[in-house]
């Protein structure tokens, strides 16, 4: 069974984590069972939909952005690898990645090991500081990146911004290239998620799927716009934590 108050939590687990370098379809994928939801292929494309919850967040505060002709083709040409990649694999990683909660913990323990070290360890050198000056080479490269979320517990932020930084983007600009490339990825993602399902939803799945997206909308408004206070003072080494020590709770709470 799906509840109606299972589809808020989700909104909101979504909303949170979309942005934030933990990764959204690793949270998802444990919250769910937690609150002890069958994997269903309803519930797997419920998953992928909220995610334009977190898309409408941000056309909401950047939709300004997207009449930037130039700024577009980056993100189409940043979108490319992913998009292509993104189809060769689609099928293999719904079926045998969106179920494995042993998957998700060793990603977010191995990513927040690697974004420590990252933070700890690597001398940045800042060559690009506006969006106007990210060139089609970085944006190329930083579609490489993204794609390695497909490995759920990656997380889709942290893949693109560690991209972006090692490529010599600014932090606040990478995080806002980071924010703007999520909406072709997540379109995309959710449209031909929605396809292959054929809309072949019940009325009261259609309503858990508009609770989600409306809730993960709210949420996510909030968060980018805390975030991007956030990285004006600190790094992300608070979240490489956060990521190690809810991997080892997860990995104790699912043995035991």
């Amino acid at each position: 069974m799906f509840f109606w108050w299972q589809a808020a939590i989700l909104g909101i687990v979504e909303g949170i984590t979309e942005f934030l370098p933990i990764s959204s379809t690793g949270h998802l994928i444990l919250t769910g069972r937690i609150l002890n939801i069958p994997s269903t292929e309803f519930y797997k494309t419920f998953e992928i939909f909220i995610q334009l919850g977190t898309l409408g967040a941000v056309v909401l505060l950047y939709w300004r952005q997207f009449f930037n002709q130039k700024l577009l083709i980056r993100l189409v040409v940043a979108f490319l690898p992913t998009a292509i990649l993104g189809l060769v694999f689609y099928s293999l990683i719904k079926k045998y990645l969106l179920d494995s909660w042993l998957v998700v913990v060793i990603s977010l323990f191995l990513g927040g090991m690697f974004l420590w070290w990252f933070e700890k360890k690597y001398q940045l050198e800042v060559l690009t500081d506006s969006l106007a000056d990210i060139n089609l080479k970085q944006a190329f490269l930083i579609g490489f990146f993204q794609a390695l979320a497909f490995i759920p517990g990656v997380s889709r932020a942290a893949a693109t911004i560690i991209g972006g930084l090692i490529l010599g983007l600014k932090r606040k600009v990478i995080v806002e290239f980071s924010f703007l490339l999520a909406v072709p990825t997540m379109l995309a993602a959710s449209a031909l998620d929605l396809y292959q399902s054929q809309l072949n939803f019940t009325n009261e799945e259609a309503v858990f799927l508009a609770i989600g997206f409306v809730v993960a909308l709210i949420i996510a408004v909030l968060v980018i716009r805390w975030l991007l206070n956030f990285i004006q003072k600190k790094n992300f080494i608070p979240f490489a934590w956060y990521r190690i020590i809810v991997a080892i709770i997860f990995t104790l709470v699912f043995l035991l």
